[in-house]
């Protein structure tokens, strides 16, 4: 057998494949112990996190077919690690709370969280947060090199939207992809990480204002969307409300960037949720669910987000699963920073409250809990 010859290339594929196939039956990587304790709220979600599981490992296989073997590899490393796998739960229990089963809602949980671990892969770059440690386990970029992580998040960002396409008929597809979209890129949560980098100091250029061309044609889409809504009947556009033009600084500034780098795509997930559950529907999903969603997702990402620069503060790396204590290190620009720590939780409490109430308007008592949960979280 000659070395590079097709038959040593199918072997080693097959070899490598093997590896990929234990990682992927496996789950990844095993859970460290001492993982989220096990209480009334865990409880109730564990079942639908060991269907997300296994809808994940079955999503994988099947956007990795044919791919090279070390990028199959790197994308299930980073895919199939020890997570809470938030994003998918909230879709999946937006689908249910608007009548929907949990299988309807596993293609759009799946490609929400590729879209979730493709920004984490990127984030953790030396170019980026710069990070070695995440879900307890070294990055992908530490342990592959960087150029097959970013190739691995680049491959999961595309296969999102193939498991979108693949596992919805036309419409919910459409929908969903387009939500997906924007929640995960220029306005939404691409977005918020350009915020991030800018206020941090680290872009060369600020900002070019748009010119009249692009305002022309940003007119021109908008005309051409309203036209779909009226042939699907379901809202194209998400609203951003919560999205202000970013201040010179402060708590305006930081509330834009995270409701747009954290916030956007839980609002994505919930959106996806209603529309697996209704866009099939003959007069489209439900305004006033949608409503609630997004009202639940603003507050919600925002709880999420406070609470996180706490434990940047407060926890510990073994606890958090990621480097603490880098946000101060690099003079970041936080909640804790800005506000201090006992007025963060204060911060935190009353955007968990404000998601309790719109989970309720929902109609989901486990969404309700989550929002606490989230805000008393160690990790």
């Amino acid at each position: 057998m000659t070395p590079g010859s097709t038959t040593d290339d199918a072997q080693s594929r097959v070899a490598l494949r093997g590896k990929v196939g234990s990682i992927v039956s496996s789950g990844g990587v095993a859970r460290p112990s001492g993982v989220e304790p096990v209480g009334p709220l865990m409880a109730a979600l564990k079942p639908r996190q060991d269907r997300v599981e296994d809808a994940l490992r079955q999503a994988l296989r099947q956007v990795t077919v044919d791919a090279p073997p070390a990028l199959a590899e790197a994308m299930a490393y980073s895919l199939l690690s020890p997570g809470k796998r938030l994003r998918p739960l909230l879709v999946a229990l937006a689908c249910e709370a608007t009548g929907g089963a949990l299988e309807l809602a596993l293609p759009s949980a799946c490609a929400v969280e590729m879209i979730h671990t493709y920004s984490l892969i990127h984030d953790d770059l030396p170019a980026m947060d710069d990070d070695d440690l995440r879900r307890g386990q070294p990055t992908c970029h530490k342990k592959f090199g960087e150029a097959l992580a970013i190739l691995a998040g680049d491959a999961l960002l595309t296969a999102a939207f193939q498991v979108l396409g693949e596992g919805y008929p036309p419409r919910t597809a459409a929908v969903s992809c387009l939500e997906l979209a924007r929640g995960a890129g220029a306005v939404g949560m691409v977005g918020g990480q350009t915020l991030d980098l800018e206020a941090e100091g680290r872009l060369r250029e600020g900002p070019t204002p748009p010119s009249e061309e692009a305002r022309n044609a940003e007119r021109g889409t908008r005309n051409e969307e309203r036209e779909l809504e009226g042939v699907f009947g379901l809202p194209l556009r998400t609203p951003h409300s919560a999205l202000r033009a970013p201040s010179a600084g402060g708590v305006g500034l930081l509330e834009n960037i995270h409701a747009r780098k954290t916030g956007a795509l839980f609002r994505s997930s919930l959106r996806m949720g209603v529309f697996a559950a209704q866009a099939e529907r003959p007069g489209g999903t439900d305004p006033k669910a949608l409503a609630a969603a997004d009202e639940y997702a603003a507050a919600f990402g925002l709880a999420f987000q406070v609470t996180d620069d706490l434990l940047d503060v407060e926890s510990t790396a073994d606890k958090a699963g990621k480097r603490v204590g880098k946000d101060a290190a690099r003079g970041k620009l936080t909640y804790p920073g800005l506000l201090g720590v006992e007025e963060s939780r204060t911060r935190a409490a009353e955007l968990g409250q404000q998601a309790v109430a719109a989970a309720e308007r929902l109609g989901s008592p486990l969404l309700a809990a989550l929002a606490r949960y989230v805000v008393d979280r160690d990790r």
